[in-house]
Order: structure tokens, then sequence, then C-alpha cells
């Protein structure tokens, strides 16, 4: 029987198939290693550090110190999608996240379209937090040893001026490439080494933001809040609002991470749902704390173009220079660990939509020794360096907010589908409360009132970057499907 072209478009692959194959192919399956706390440690490591040690600087200049209000909208957004994650994370414990949510419910052609957005989303995100990384090391490099790496070596060819884009030409980011570097190599060792490691930055870091705001604190004045709604960027009051919350959004990227880890968790159905909930607890609790600590510490007129700001605050609160060290240390050992996950969650979506034949094989290949994705992790590096080595960060952040959105409202959609799917009583496990309609919808909403803030050059990448997926799909993806196999 001849499968027409629309029932390739909407032909899903059910969640049982996703289960089956992260047992099949033996040369080609990962490993199962991954317990509940290296898990959440996973989300919490590559969602605290980003928005906190870098996008207050964006973001404070558009909402002033109603940017609390931002991080607080940001996080009942992700909460709600959360809730639809843990769900389906139960439902279809495999690699891939909202990719494979969205192949076991709306379809093909939908699920390639949100691994375009989750490729955005992650690749993106890897070389902006990279860049922000070279920040903290230059200011910890000029507080311990007295020098700073020369501007032609931290700095872009391609910024965003004043007056637009600009082009230096001789100028190369050096350090974080070196970074990605790092990133890699401990990749391709093996996952439960990399997960280790991550734990172990991931506690350092959440002593060093409790630490940072101890301080802050000491400096804290509640005249720096007024007036509440007090960006530069001349945004009305909730405008401002929320388009800084759209910029520290692609923070809560850590949510989705933990379900692309779904096919190397020991115990999935359980894990998953209960650290995706742990991390957006954890992170909840540090990004509120420290933006406030923050903004009572320094007027928001001072947050515009500052580099290591955190680490500025407290020099400027102490008057002393090894508070700021100590600050940067932390920032540069955290942001590794951000920066490590997020390439990590990109490489286990590519592993899944290959493995899926919409992408070529070599994604899909496993070191048979390490059980990790070698020549796909190596390429990802490739293109995130290179980013991370030309562009200036002012570029990404958006952008990675529109990807993780778009994601976010494909996951709230899935879950009535699924649900319609395999019935309510097919099997025990977490279920979004109050039915399947109403938080999925309201997550839904809240990501539109988000996304519909973002700067009118967000939108257009954004579309240019969806026709490049949608034209990749019809020449290559639907031809190689492996549901072509398994048609009629």
């Amino acid at each position: 029987m001849t499968t027409t072209l629309s029932q390739k478009l909407i032909r899903t692959k059910p969640a049982e198939r996703h289960v089956d194959d992260a047992h099949a192919h033996e040369g080609h399956r990962l490993g199962r290693t991954l317990g509940l706390f290296p898990l959440t440690m996973i989300g919490v490591g590559a969602t605290i550090g980003t928005g906190i040690f870098f996008t207050m600087v964006e973001a404070v200049p558009k909402a002033g110190p109603s940017v609390v209000l931002s991080f607080l909208l940001a996080a009942v957004t992700a909460g709600l999608t959360a809730l639809c994650y843990a769900e389906l994370a139960d439902r279809v414990p495999a690699s891939g996240s909202s990719y494979s949510f969205a192949y076991a419910t709306v379809g093909e052609f939908g699920a390639f379209v949100v691994a375009a957005c989750l490729l955005l989303e992650y690749g993106l995100a890897a070389s902006a937090t990279a860049i922000g990384w070279s920040d903290y090391l230059n200011n910890f490099l000029q507080n311990a040893f007295g020098w700073h790496i020369p501007e032609m070596l931290r700095s872009p060819m391609i910024v965003s001026g004043k007056l637009g884009t600009e082009f230096h030409p001789g100028h190369f980011n050096l350090p974080p490439v070196l970074l990605v570097i790092l990133c890699c190599v401990l990749l391709i060792r093996g996952t439960r080494e990399s997960a280790t490691t991550n734990a172990v930055m991931v506690l350092i870091k959440l002593a060093i933001l409790v630490f940072f705001s101890v301080i802050a604190f000491s400096g804290f004045d509640i005249n720096n809040f007024h007036p509440f709604y007090a960006g530069t960027k001349g945004l009305g009051q909730m405008a401002g609002v929320t388009a800084a919350a759209g910029t520290v959004f692609f923070s809560f990227i850590g949510l989705d991470t933990i379900a692309t880890a779904g096919e190397e968790t020991k115990d999935p159905t359980r894990h998953v749902p209960i650290g995706i909930l742990l991390a957006l607890g954890i992170v909840t609790v540090f990004y509120m704390l420290v933006a406030i600590a923050a903004l009572g510490a320094q007027p928001a007129a001072l947050f515009e173009g500052q580099e290591a700001g955190l680490a500025v605050i407290l020099q400027n609160v102490t008057g002393k220079v090894w508070p700021a060290l100590v600050l940067s240390a932390g920032a540069v050992i955290s942001v590794f660990s951000v920066t490590l996950v997020t390439i990590y969650g990109q490489t286990r979506i590519l592993y899944a939509i290959a493995r899926d034949g919409l992408i070529p094989k070599t994604f899909h290949k496993v070191h048979p020794r390490t059980l990790t994705p070698v020549s796909n992790t190596m390429i990802v590096c490739l293109v995130v360096g290179v980013v991370a080595g030309l562009v200036d960060s002012t570029f990404l952040w958006d952008m990675v907010s529109m990807g993780t959105l778009t994601a976010f409202i494909v996951v709230s959609i899935a879950v009535p589908v699924i649900r319609k799917k395999q019935g309510e009583g097919v099997r025990k496990g977490f279920r979004v409360p109050f039915g399947p309609y109403f938080v999925p919808g309201l997550s839904i909403l809240a990501c539109l009132y988000i996304m519909k803030d973002l700067s009118p050059a967000t939108f257009r990448v954004f579309t240019i970057w969806m026709s490049v997926a949608i034209v990749t799909y019809f020449v290559y993806g639907v031809r190689n499907s492996r549901l072509n196999h398994h048609a009629g």
C-alpha cells in the first residue's frame, strides 16, 4: 500500500517504538548510567548560571528593577511546561526530548520542526554561554594575576554596535573556543564521567551564588527598586517585563536537557519526571534570590554593558578584590558546567533524529567502549566553537529563547494528544494535574505572551532558519525516514 505525502507528514512513532529502539542495535545503544541525583544536577547545571551571570546585563536595561518579575514570569511559564514534560517523559522515556514527544503525538513533520527549534536552542545556547565565560575568565585573571587577555583574542569579529552590525577584522574570541574543546574531550570520554564532573561543578556554583547573595545583601538599598519600572530601552511597564522575560527564558533550557537524557537514565519513568520538578524548584529559588540581591546592591542603570557584572557588584559593595576573585572563579567553573550540559543535550537530540533516519547516520554512531556518539559530539563542538569565536552573544540570547518557547509550546500540545492515544488508565505514573487541557493551555498562552515581545530581527532570523529546516526535511528526511520501512 502506497503512503501519500500527507500521510508521511503526520505519521507518528508510537512511544513503544521509542523504547524498543532504545534497546535495539547493540552497536548504537547508549549506556544507562544516570541516577536521580546526577540527572537533577544535569538540569540545574544547564540552567543556573547563564541567566544570572550574563543575561542580567541584557535584561535589566529592558525592565529595570522589575526584572525580578521577568524571572518570575519565566519561572511560572517554565513550571507549567515542566509539568507537561514530566508526564511526557514518563510516557516516552527516550532520548530526543520534545522531538521524541512530538514524533509520538503530532507526527513526523511536526517533530522535525521541533528538532530544528531544539538544534537552534541548544547550539546557540552553548555558544552564548561559552562567550560569557570569557568575561569572567578575564576578570579572574586580572584580579588574580594583574593580567588580562588581549582585546583581539577575547572579542568576536561580528558584533552588535550602536549603529547596527559591525565587523572587526582580525578579532577572534579564543577563550570560548578553548572551553568548547575541553567540553568535547570530556563528553567523548563517557556520560557517567561527564555527569559526575557536572554534579561537582553545580554544587560549587550553588555555593558561589549563596556567597554572592550574602555579601550583596549587606549592601542592600531599597531605593534601588524605585522607580520599579525603570528600563533604559524605552519600553513600557509590562512590555519591558515581558521583553526581559524573553531574554532570560532560554535559561530554563535545563528542563529540556533532563528529558534528553531519558535513554541514559537507570529508571527513566520515575527519575526523569522527579528530576525535572526538582531542578525547576532549585533554579527558581536561586534565580530570584540572586536577582533581588544584585538589584538591591546596584542601581539598575549600571547593569547595561557591564562586564562580569556580579563580580563587579561584590567589588563595589566590599571595596575589596577578593570577593570578586572568588565569584569570578566560581563563574568560570559554573559556566563550564552549563556549556558542557548544553552541548550534551544537542548531541543526544541529533542522535535521536539520526536514529529515525531524518538526518545522516553519522550522528547515530556510538563508540563501542565509551558508549558515546563521538562523531556527533565532534561535529557539534566544531559548530559551537566557530559561532562562539566569531559572533557577539547579543545576537544569540533572544534566538535561543525563541527556540525554547516554540519547543515548549509543542510539548504542551503533545499532552492531550498522547492522553487520547494511550488512554488515561494504560499505566501508572506522573500526570499533569487538572486534566489534559488546563495546565497545557496555560503553558501555551504564557509562552505566546513572552514570545510576542521578542525583537523583529529574532522573528526574521527564526523564519529563515525554519525555512532551511523545512527544505532539509523534504529533500532528505521524508525519503530516508525509518518509518518508510514500516509503512503499509
